[in-house]
């Protein structure tokens, strides 16, 4: 394999010297075998082709994936297990870690172990992964841990999006139309100020977890009052960004959509990092009600993605490589014009009983962003429990006024949750 990394696996990398790592945890109850998790590990770097390349910063032009035929085993750090707090520790920890050894895999796991209960923390750089790729990797290693005799069948890496097209898409009239579209980025950041610098300031994650009654009542509101369960969540979170935040709120949410509905040579366990975005809005001065909002959120992102052209959109950002210094730029410099972005990752497709171990939670990933709006929301749901974790630097929203933002839109679904009821 060599290929050069996608505008936004680039992106997603930054450079060489930024580390950008999700982490996404899973809580054990049960024993875990340490060669069986050995030997999980290796059938999965077996499997998935990114996992056994390097990053080259040293090709013309941009950095590539490139195969590496003496690329070491994914690593497992062990950290003796002394609260339950301790995963949210060590994934701060895990967001600067660079992946920058010799023969390093683009993948590390901590294990935070005690005799009775464990986290196994999948560590891995942003430039490789979605959320579709940490619920497929750590499904896996489930699976493996449970029955290390079982087999993964292997596929084979793409080398560019040109063998992501579809037949009936016009490779002619598609460069013409991304020689434009380059010309029009680059005019674009052009006039893009890239020079503010600000302090560094100090990361943060707020998780908390709803109970199985209000996470269910929340389903059920959502689908009597005809939308679902995100456009509720977006409504909410603006409208507390609105309350806390006043005139500073945009009233404006980015969402990611996954890319493998759209594409289905990106299968649901490959390894993927581009994640489509749709931007949603609620109007400040709106008179409508909380669900007549959260109707209109879901007919605008349902309108949104119908017309969302995900082969376009890979073709066209081969042609911005020369523009990525400058949006990394204007990422790191810039307020940007949303308040958050809200990535629902929904139910989790993950067993929750093997045979020697079960799994007694899942916590939604966490990431740091060293973006200037590092604002980050993500939510999963693992036995009828929702999961949220909420990132920012207290440099663009500090950690108090993030726990009143969550606060506020808690408050402001439950109270919305029992007018519906009583309708």
């Amino acid at each position: 394999m060599k290929r050069k990394l996608m505008m936004v696996e680039r992106i997603m990398h930054v450079d060489a010297s930024t580390p950008l790592n999700c982490v996404f945890t899973v809580k054990i109850a049960g024993s875990i075998n340490a060669e069986n998790l050995h030997t999980a590990l290796a059938k999965v770097q077996q499997k998935h082709p990114l996992l056994r390349v390097r990053i080259d910063e040293e090709q013309k032009g941009d950095p590539y994936f490139i195969t590496n035929e003496q690329v070491r085993s994914i690593p497992v750090r062990i950290a003796e297990r002394v609260t339950d707090d301790d995963w949210l520790k060590e994934s701060e920890t895990e967001w600067y870690k660079l992946f920058d050894g010799e023969n390093v895999p683009l993948a590390r796991i901590v294990w935070i172990r005690s005799t009775t209960v464990s986290e196994l923390l999948l560590v891995m750089p942003h430039c490789v992964c979605d959320g579709g790729t940490c619920v497929a990797l750590l499904k896996e290693i489930l699976s493996l841990l449970d029955n290390p005799e079982q087999e993964l069948d292997t596929y084979a890496p793409f080398n560019s999006v040109q063998e992501l097209m579809p037949d009936s898409f016009d490779i002619a009239k598609n460069k013409r139309k991304g020689r434009i579209y380059s010309f029009l980025g680059r005019l674009f950041f052009l006039f893009k100020s890239t020079r503010s610098k600000f302090e560094p300031g100090r990361n943060y994650a707020i998780h908390w977890k709803l109970d199985e009654e209000h996470t269910l009542a929340i389903a059920e509101a959502c689908k009597n009052a005809g939308t679902s369960v995100h456009a509720a969540l977006c409504v909410a979170f603006l409208k507390a960004f609105q309350k806390v935040r006043g005139g500073k709120a945009r009233g404006k949410v980015i969402s990611p959509v996954d890319i493998r509905r759209f594409i289905p040579e990106i299968k649901p366990d490959t390894m993927f990092a581009f994640a489509p975005i749709v931007e949603l809005t609620v109007d400040k001065n709106t008179d409508m009600g909380f669900w007549d909002q959260a109707r209109k959120i879901k007919t605008d992102l349902t309108t949104k993605i119908e017309n969302m052209n995900a082969y376009e959109m890979l073709w066209m950002g081969e042609y911005m490589h020369k523009t990525v210094k400058r949006m990394i730029g204007f990422l790191k410099t810039t307020d940007g014009s949303h308040d958050v972005t809200l990535s629902n990752m929904g139910r989790l497709t993950i067993p929750e009983k093997y045979q020697s171990f079960e799994v007694e939670t899942i916590y939604s990933p966490t990431v740091a962003f060293p973006w200037r709006n590092p604002n980050t929301l993500v939510t999963t749901t693992f036995k009828n429990r929702m999961d949220f974790t909420f990132m920012s630097n207290d440099n663009f929203l500090e950690e108090a006024e993030a726990l009143k933002i969550k606060a506020a839109a808690m408050e402001l679904l439950f109270a919305n949750l029992q007018q519906l009821s009583h309708a």
